[in-house]
């Protein structure tokens, strides 16, 4: 049901345009995306509706505005069972969903990267998922984390060797509702000169499906860590379909 939702909204080439406008520029109004169409207002947000019930947009209210961001992980997803098999130089192009990093000054202290999936499981086990190393390791690149869970205190993660690969600061702690950590890479290769950003993890029951559970990963204040910025747009989709395979299924992606 869920593919059928996002290849019915993919179909129509005024929706596949408020994408590309949103990959172009992403967390637009809805003012912003109705200048480029020769559409009404209504028509224009009957469109995004539909694209948000298939999930490859989500919203967020800042301040008086509503902001609308593109949604990597359901074409990620898409692309894991129906494209990386049979065509994957063209499958590269449709998922990296890559888009302008660099803000205009005044989308500067909005959030910049936002990926919502749902998964069958309660708020617990999703908040399990992300702080148990045993359990981290099978969905995030063979990477396990470590903390004290405490406000302020470090965060790590770690590879398959016991290497570092990230370190931060816990920043927020709502368990198991919310988990906001700073994030910097400490060896990879074209970040060395990145300031530390913030990687923000949003759980909650999702309102009208029992047993389902929305997981909202959001990467910002990356201005000056534009490369590292780059590694997660893409990465964190694959984080978050890695998890809600592992927790539907208790298996890895690898093994699908």
């Amino acid at each position: 049901m869920e593919d059928n939702l996002i290849f019915k909204a993919l179909a129509d080439p005024t929706r596949r345009t408020l994408l590309d406008l949103l990959q172009a520029h992403d967390g637009r109004t809805l003012n912003d995306l109705c200048a480029p169409l020769d559409m009404s207002r209504f028509g224009v947000m009957k469109h995004l509706n539909l694209l948000e019930e298939a999930g490859l947009i989500t919203t967020r209210k800042v301040g008086r505005e509503k902001l609308h961001y593109l949604n990597a992980v359901p074409i990620r997803q898409i692309y894991e069972r129906w494209v990386s098999k049979y065509a994957e130089p063209w499958a590269a192009g449709l998922t990296s969903l890559q888009f302008e990093l660099e803000r205009e000054t005044q989308m500067e202290t909005r959030p910049k990267h936002v990926n919502r999936i749902a998964i069958k499981s309660s708020p617990e086990q999703v908040w399990q998922a992300i702080t148990d190393p045993a359990k981290t390791s099978k969905f995030w690149f063979n990477c396990a984390i470590q903390s004290s869970w405490e406000i302020g205190s470090s965060f790590e993660l770690l590879g398959p060797e016991g290497e570092k690969k990230v370190k931060g600061v816990i920043l927020e702690l709502d368990r198991p509702h919310k988990l906001a950590v700073s994030w910097q890479f400490v060896n990879l290769p074209g970040t060395e000169n990145d300031a530390p950003s913030r990687v923000t993890w949003e759980i909650a029951q999702h309102d009208e499906l029992p047993g389902v559970t929305l997981v909202t990963a959001v990467h910002d204040d990356f201005e000056q860590a534009l490369p590292t910025a780059g590694v997660l747009e893409n990465g964190l989709p694959l984080v978050l379909s890695g998890m809600k395979t592992f927790l539907e299924t208790g298996s890895t992606l690898a093994d699908m």
